[in-house]
């Protein structure tokens, strides 16, 4: 068994996220006060109690969904002990910064800084240049950027994240999604606006890369002890200065999803693991695996699903 574990960002949110560990597990309560500390942001209430519309603000977003996939991970690996082994960590857009925590490149307290800053800087960004995002369905990835390029005097936009091989987000203004949609629903596509008013992954945000760029030089970031497969490249990467480079630039570029899964199966990863709430990328892993190939992909985000995913591991 070659296990990959993987981490969801924003989008998988929802009122009641890690509650049953934090009341269960004082260890797991004591991750949500660190992090509600050092985000100054009372994160256990954000999580529990809403407004689902409070939450999903990029500047309480972040945090809450990064601070639950933390909680996740740490019941996974008391359960699990020290000899269960992980190839390799992969986290989508915002949930690669619980990746980086669980690979050992950066801490609990600085992952959490990480992430309040970013959010902060994202919505900065957004109030200024206000867009959205879409996904689109039934295109591949070369259709939406022939697309993109045939609508490049029509406003902002770009392929934001490459979910799986017919699952293309794009991202930008008003004026430019609006007018790809058009032409990929001419072409057969279904266009389903998203709930966000952040145009993330796009040049409408790249105001946030530099400023960012200069907050994680004060952060110590540390070689992964287990490989991390970037979004910017979806490859891995040892060195710590290339990864705050690529980190810096994640803000502002494709989220290669797709691309990442395909390339740890090439690598031989046969189970893979969505530690965090909801199961968004377990629902993605449908569709980029290939038919018949003999892979195991589990979720888990709740003491009950954990036990769930614990007998499926064959882990006493």
């Amino acid at each position: 068994m070659k296990v990959a574990v993987l981490f969801p960002g924003q989008g998988s949110q929802y009122l009641g996220m890690g509650e049953e560990f934090v009341k269960n597990d004082t260890d797991c309560a004591a991750l949500m006060e660190m992090a509600e500390s050092t985000c100054k942001l009372d994160l256990a209430a954000l999580c529990t109690e809403g407004s689902m519309e409070e939450l999903t603000r990029a500047t309480n977003l972040q945090p809450a969904i990064t601070v639950t996939n933390l909680i996740c991970w740490q019941a996974f690996q008391k359960a699990v002990g020290d000899d269960f082994e992980v190839s390799c960590f992969a986290g989508h857009s915002l949930g690669e910064y619980s990746a980086l925590f669980a690979a050992g490149v950066v801490t609990a307290e600085d992952t959490m800084k990480l992430v309040s800053k970013r959010g902060a800087l994202m919505e900065r960004e957004g109030v200024a240049n206000p867009g959205g995002m879409r996904a689109v369905l039934g295109l591949t990835i070369e259709e939406i950027e022939r697309i993109i390029e045939s609508c490049s005097d029509c406003g902002i936009v770009t392929a934001a994240n490459h979910n799986t091989p017919q699952q293309i987000v794009i991202s930008g203004s008003m004026e430019g999604l609006d007018a790809v949609t058009v032409k990929a629903e001419e072409l057969g596509g279904k266009v389903i606006p998203l709930n966000v008013s952040i145009a993330n992954h796009s040049p409408l945000v790249a105001g946030a890369v530099a400023d960012f760029q200069e907050f994680m030089d004060e952060i110590e970031f540390r070689q992964p002890k287990i490989p991390v497969y970037f979004n910017v490249s979806s490859k891995p990467e040892k060195a710590d200065d290339k990864i705050k480079s690529i980190m810096a630039r994640q803000i502002a570029s494709r989220v290669r999803w797709c691309e990442i899964i395909q390339s740890m199966i090439s690598d031989g990863v046969d189970t893979f693991i969505e530690i965090g709430p909801k199961s968004v990328l377990k629902g993605m892993m449908r569709k980029i695996i290939p038919k018949g190939a003999n892979i195991t992909s589990l979720q888990f985000d709740s003491p009950e699903s954990l036990a769930k995913c614990l007998v499926k591991l064959q882990v006493n």
